[in-house]
């Protein structure tokens, strides 16, 4: 008789359940979501800044419940940066916390269903943020998540292939002649310069790709091409704020990273929240769609998934 670990418990529970993508479209969206088209709409600094005071809001009305969930978050920082504080893997120590913001719409899918469910219920609670793998669209989540995670890697690679032309191929010899390099040295400040210029360029095409993308896959049931193709004609018609709320998000995550992650704590369930009422104010609602005329912002809906 075989006893199963944990793990192998979970797994055949999750299995024997048919827990991942068991909801039905009719129980997981409300009326009218399904086949109402994304239909862009053009917002304002004041959208942005309501978006964070709504983000907030939810963060408050749950702040037990989230701080709990979101402890997983700076506990993997931190075993990030001791792994990598030794040996050669230290230069990519400012990569991997930059890194946060381009796997943070993954990693803030949960939030999102929270606030989704706020608004569905009134109440908001932890357990929510597990309804996501019951989602009918939790394939096309997936795969955007993987390709986040897949630029993630790239990035990595990258910022070691900038350590090595900068600084040279060798490991620095410790943590502290590490700094001083960086910053006292013409070689470091090309090391932060070029990391700096390349990395704003993952990080765009992030934010393209994905500013509403989780969102509208949770919310209506779209695909992988119609969600990204949303999102980046979302960026088109909101340059300014879109590009402003993204300096937001990577300061954030820049300060919730400083004192050893910790602030992650409060920066990742707010930003999160916020992402979610940020897609409320860009996309219009289908129960608002009703009393639109159709506009030419409308994002065609690809076939596939």
């Amino acid at each position: 008789m075989h006893i199963r670990n944990p793990m192998e418990w979970v797994a055949g529970q999750i299995e024997s359940t048919n827990l991942i993508g068991s909801a039905t479209p009719q129980e997981y969206w409300p009326v009218g979501a399904a086949g109402a088209m994304p239909v862009i709409r053009k917002i304002t600094m004041a959208d942005v800044r309501d978006a964070i005071r709504r983000g907030l809001d939810d963060f408050a009305a749950a702040r037990t419940d989230v701080i709990f969930l979101c402890m997983i978050y700076p506990l993997i920082g931190i075993l990030i940066a001791m792994a990598e504080a030794h040996g050669r893997l230290l230069p990519l120590l400012f990569p991997t916390a930059a890194g946060f913001a381009l796997v943070g719409p993954l990693a803030a899918t949960g939030l999102y269903e929270m606030s989704r469910q706020r608004e569905l219920t009134g109440k908001i609670s932890w357990l929510d943020t597990f309804k996501v793998i019951r989602s009918p669209s939790i394939g096309a989540i997936t795969g955007l998540g993987l390709l986040l995670i897949g630029l993630y890697l790239a990035w990595l690679a990258v910022a070691q292939v900038i350590y090595d032309f900068t600084m040279g191929p060798m490991p620095p010899a410790s943590a502290r002649l590490f700094i001083e390099g960086m910053f006292t040295t013409s070689a470091g400040w090309a090391m932060i310069l070029t990391g700096l210029a390349v990395g704003a360029m993952f990080g765009a095409g992030v934010v393209a790709i994905s500013v509403v993308s989780f969102p509208l896959m949770l919310d209506r049931p779209v695909g992988f091409s119609t969600a990204i193709a949303t999102s980046v004609q979302a960026l088109l018609r909101n340059p300014g704020p879109l590009a402003a709320w993204s300096l937001i998000v990577a300061a954030s995550l820049f300060i919730g990273a400083l004192p050893f992650f910790v602030g992650l704590i409060v920066v990742l369930p707010v930003l999160g929240h916020s992402t979610w009422h940020l897609y409320r104010k860009v996309v219009v609602p289908p129960a608002e769609m009703s009393t639109l005329s159709p506009q030419p912002d409308a994002t065609p809906q690809p076939s596939g998934s």
